[in-house]
């Protein structure tokens, strides 16, 4: 996950530059979010794996799929990926581009994995905690992992705060060795 991540970013701060540049970032945010839905398809994901499936007959046929739904740029973004091999980040690359998205709005996405649930009262003190570390508005979206057996991690774009119990047991165990 987190090598792509690293593969996705110069993608998504690209995209996101360009579209800035443009006033385009609302049109690029609904043709990214159109790329990682028909990416994510499962069939599309044989084909694209397949390595008989050479990548003039891919392009081929994402051009054919997101014909009418993205402009030339967004089909050249699709062309570019499928020459670099790099179609399957199409999710995260949108996923990225929104958390660009926000950020520039000056509101930040938080993910939080719990081991238990959060309480909404909880969740707002937390919001205000982390919009105050972060000198921005924070939107938090909670999961929950019970295989974190205590505590919870904090995902803010590039920076992760692991405040579980396995995550401590883990550094633990790293500098026991």
């Amino acid at each position: 996950m987190a090598e792509q991540a690293a593969l996705a970013r110069p993608y998504a701060e690209a995209v996101f530059l360009m579209a800035e540049e443009k006033g385009q970032v609302d049109q690029w945010s609904d043709t990214l979010g159109f790329l990682a839905q028909v990416t994510s398809d499962e069939l599309l994901k044989k084909i694209s794996d397949n390595p008989k499936v050479s990548k003039d007959a891919l392009e081929a046929a994402m051009i054919d799929i997101c014909q009418g739904q993205m402009d030339g740029e967004g089909l050249n973004l699709v062309k570019l990926l499928i020459k670099n091999n790099r179609l399957q980040l199409a999710g995260e690359i949108a996923g990225q581009y929104e958390v660009k998205k926000a950020e520039k709005g000056g509101q930040l996405e938080v993910a939080v994995t719990s081991a238990f649930p959060v309480s909404d009262k909880d969740k707002k003190e937390l919001e205000k905690s982390l919009s105050s570390s972060f000198g921005k508005q924070v939107k938090i979206s909670v999961e929950e992992d019970s295989s974190l057996i205590g505590g919870m991690i904090i995902r803010a774009g590039d920076k992760v705060i692991d405040g579980s119990l396995s995550g401590q047991i883990q550094q633990l165990a790293k500098q026991l060795k």
